[in-house]
């Protein structure tokens, strides 16, 4: 158990500082804008999806608390 708290406390830990240096992703999703019988027609769309401060520091937080508190759980 104290094992599984340490790790999650470092995936944690690791989450907030990316969130914290990079807040900004962009990804690209396919949309379907039109079916004609057999056929489809598709729009490659790039969208921008930006991670809250407050969340990051929010999973730096837990995670640090996680592997300080882990080794001492019972």
């Amino acid at each position: 158990m104290k094992r599984f708290v340490i790790i999650l406390g470092i995936l944690l830990l690791v989450g907030g500082v990316v969130g914290l240096v990079h807040p900004v992703f962009t990804y690209h999703r396919q949309e379907e804008v039109a079916k004609l019988g057999p056929f489809n027609a598709t729009v490659d769309r790039e969208r921008t999806a930006q991670i809250p401060a407050a969340l990051s520091i929010a999973l730096l937080l837990s995670g640090i608390g996680m592997v300080l508190l882990g080794p001492r759980i019972k």
